[in-house]
């Protein structure tokens, strides 16, 4: 199983896009949605500092760096889980495990393995550390138990050349429609 392109659009909202490399809150490197050194080449340290020339094309490999950096992230939640699960399930429980790395030993695991679907929607409440979490626990609460994917622009955010992303304003904000584009492979040059 395979998060959604709309699955992991609602992930790409939450988690926002820098498509230059930026020191996230660890000091760590990282490159798009997420991609550091440890998830494998490319190592955001070694990339060209600074935003792309080409924002589409620096978006478009974001967005390839995170579909493949998502693979772990499937295949521990089909680990984890011992259920059947819809698509929009499968996409909030793919999203929390991006987040907290939890899946194997959240009690909504437990929960939903033993068939409480309720108990499992409600266990995304419990785990809102920091609080500025909630919005998205409650997203990720109404796409499981009800299918709904958030919408909204998803941000693109700047960084510098020393690694300082701008938080002050998105770069660019994306709909779904221009993001979905952006998931495909760039038309070839003639």
């Amino acid at each position: 199983m395979q998060m959604t392109d709309r699955g992991l659009l609602a992930l790409a909202r939450h988690e926002g896009i820098v498509p230059a490399p930026y020191l996230d809150v660890a000091r760590v490197w990282t490159f798009g949605v997420g991609h550091t050194a440890a998830a494998g080449a490319p190592d955001p340290a070694t990339m060209p500092r600074g935003m792309p020339a080409d924002l589409d094309a620096g978006v478009r490999e974001a967005l390839r760096l995170f579909r493949a950096d998502l693979a772990r992230y499937e295949a521990e939640v089909l680990r984890a889980v011992t259920v059947p699960l819809s698509t929009h399930e499968f996409d909030a429980l793919v999203s929390f495990h991006y987040n907290t790395g939890a899946i194997a030993r959240a009690a909504m695991t437990r929960a939903l393995n033993a068939g409480d679907r309720a108990g499992t929607g409600a266990g995304f409440m419990n785990w809102l550390r920091p609080a500025s979490l909630r919005p998205r626990r409650q997203a990720e609460r109404d796409l499981f138990l009800h299918g709904r994917y958030p919408e909204g622009p998803i941000p693109v955010w700047a960084a510098d050349e020393n690694g300082r992303v701008d938080f002050s304003r998105p770069a660019r904000r994306l709909t779904e429609l221009q993001a979905l584009a952006l998931l495909r492979p760039a038309p070839a040059a003639e």
